[in-house]
């Protein structure tokens, strides 16, 4: 059935049962970024595939909400389909609650699903809604009636992530959040975040595609540790080490009969931001609610020298794997058979020659031209093009490593860029020079830098739509918190041993894409009396195309920064080549 037919058919429910708008958002009952298939109602429903955005189904409108890395992405899908796309992040655009109420009368109901609404955002839409006279139902699931053939809840088995690349084990782990608890006085914190989950217990799974976790709730308490999962997915050996380590095993959907028959004497501590409304609303009225950014998120940004020294070795895995795609997409471009999707298919097989390598970090953005252009493109069989001569390829892609994940974006150009295309990719440039050679005092939040990255192309009258960086998970989502580098202000200051991204870009419609993104590790710089200074080791080994660079728009620092950083990629990764390879790596990172 098309898009249309199934908006036909939901409106049709909704009419049936009182309900004069639905709020679809690409969400799971963690909170989850990327979700397994089971929970993508909103892709279902709208045929729009991106890993962001809201759609809202009323009687005669519908409206999808998503943010500029997929604009062109969501108007290429939501074409036909009867609903309109609303570009978030322009001043012009309403959000879906505002937009909402302007169109609905009072009395009217409105209906979300709870379990895949955040506490925090499922209270500020019954705020905005409140004034207007509109219901919020938040038992909604009529969606759930038209989906035929909806994908199962996953069933894949758990596996141990070993403590050599962990760094500490589970029982430390718990230990340190036991002694948070004891400082905000909780008997018991619930954690529903799937990495996180993950990261505490030293386990990985295969739930969801390209991130490494799997479906549970887990909940500590000041003498046990409760895990909520599918129990057919713990092995018997797993069941045993979980047991030694006083951790009992729960079916997953017990965790609401559980919340709800919490002691009324329970000070309950968990984060507003990835608990489920469905969770929340069954809380005793006597239990004490303790709402707490969460602190595993918190530690597990933060890593260990085990999960530092880790990076470096995925880093520099993925740094031979990409000099080997590199010197192939140079050797078989010109031939005329390589195409966006072979070429990834390519770089995944090098990948995999690497020790350790469990698979991709997310689907990789392999754009030529104008489809570099789309900052979240995915290539299929019928946008599939071949890689020519006479424009720039992106390739933004990761790998997934027992010691790290990896995340980086290059910009190649096979035959001899315009002067247009020089400028463009070297104003880029030094913005990713300019953010990964700053120093900056503790304290520092990631909107205090992000200028740093785009200050070049602001001189231009150039800008791009993201964020600059987000950090990355160890053996998990390659999308992190609880930092960012953006105009936006998390609120979170930058801390020694954070792994966070550098990709500023730049984008011209049906032309051409450029984005450069290294990964940096955040490090002690110095102590003056002025205070403690930070600092960004990079971790990214892999050329930066040279025949791109204007090298008059660089300055003297620039320059010694780039080729320092050349120096650095060849020492590190050309042990690791034959001969063909070093004598290319060698002149791919000759100074300039």
């Amino acid at each position: 059935m098309s898009t249309a037919d199934n908006i036909f058919l939901l409106r049709t429910k909704m009419l049936a049962n009182g309900i004069d708008a639905v709020i679809i958002p690409n969400s799971d009952p963690h909170m989850s970024e990327y979700i397994s298939g089971h929970w993508k109602k909103r892709d279902f429903i709208s045929g729009f595939t991106g890993s962001a955005g809201t759609i809202v189904i009323m009687a005669d409108e519908a409206g999808l909400w998503t943010d500029s890395r997929y604009y062109l992405q969501a108007e290429d899908e939501l074409a036909g389909s009867g609903i309109d796309l609303y570009k978030t992040g322009e001043s012009s655009t309403p959000h879906y609650s505002d937009w909402i109420a302007e169109r609905l009368n009072p009395g009217s109901t409105i209906s979300i699903e709870s379990l895949v609404f955040s506490t925090d955002d499922a209270r500020k839409l019954a705020k905005k809604f409140k004034p207007y006279g509109l219901h919020l139902d938040t038992q909604g699931n009529i969606l759930d009636e038209i989906w035929q053939g909806r994908p199962p809840i996953p069933e894949n088995n758990v596996f141990v992530h070993d403590t050599e690349y962990a760094g500490l084990s589970r029982t430390e782990k718990i230990t340190m959040i036991r002694e948070e608890m004891r400082n905000v006085d909780a008997s018991h914190y619930i954690v529903s975040a799937l990495d996180e989950i993950a990261w505490v217990l030293n386990l990985r799974g295969s739930d969801v595609s390209y991130n490494p976790v799997f479906h549970s709730y887990l909940i500590i308490s000041l003498d046990s540790v409760h895990l909520f999962i599918d129990t057919h997915k713990i092995t018997a050996n797993i069941g045993k080490e979980l047991s030694n380590d006083e951790i009992s095993i729960h079916l997953y959907g017990d965790v609401f009969k559980w919340i709800n028959e919490m002691p009324s004497d329970s000070g309950l501590l968990f984060d507003t931001s990835t608990t489920n409304a469905r969770i929340y609303s069954l809380i005793p009225k006597e239990v004490i609610k303790i709402e707490n950014p969460s602190y595993v998120r918190r530690i597990k940004g933060t890593k260990n020298e085990v999960e530092q020294n880790g990076f470096r070795t995925a880093m520099l895995k993925d740094g031979v794997a990409m000099t080997k795609f590199l010197h192939w997409l140079e050797q078989e471009v010109p031939s005329g058979n390589v195409s966006e999707i072979s070429a990834s298919k390519q770089l995944k097989k090098f990948r995999a020659e690497n020790e350790n390598f469990i698979g991709e970090s997310f689907g990789t953005i392999s754009g030529f031209g104008a489809h570099g252009a789309i900052v979240h493109y995915s290539a299929d069989k019928d946008s599939d093009i071949k890689l020519t001569t006479n424009s720039f390829y992106l390739v933004d892609s990761g790998g997934q490593y027992l010691e790290g994940t990896t995340d980086i974006t290059r910009t190649i150009h096979f035959g001899e860029p315009t002067e247009q295309q020089k400028t463009d990719f070297t104003l880029v440039l030094k913005g990713n020079i300019a953010l990964d050679s700053t120093i900056f005092p503790k304290g520092t939040r990631g909107v205090h830098l992000d200028i740093l990255a785009r200050k070049a192309l602001w001189s231009h009258g150039l800008n791009y739509g993201h964020g600059t960086g987000h950090g990355v998970g160890c053996f998990l989502n390659v999308h992190e918190g609880p930092q960012s580098i953006r105009p936006d202000d998390n609120g979170i200051c930058l801390e020694e041993g954070m792994v966070s991204s550098n990709e500023p870009g730049l984008y011209r419609a049906n032309e051409y894409g450029i984005r450069i993104e290294n990964l940096l590790l955040t490090t002690k710089a110095q102590s003056t009396e002025f205070g403690d200074f930070l600092q960004f080791e990079t971790l990214t080994l892999c050329p930066i195309d040279l025949k791109s660079i204007k090298k008059e728009l660089l300055t003297e620092e620039e320059i010694l920064w780039l080729n320092n950083y050349h120096k650095n990629v060849y020492e590190s990764v050309s042990p690791f080549l034959n001969d063909t390879l070093k004598a290319w790596l060698k002149e791919n990172t000759r100074s300039i």
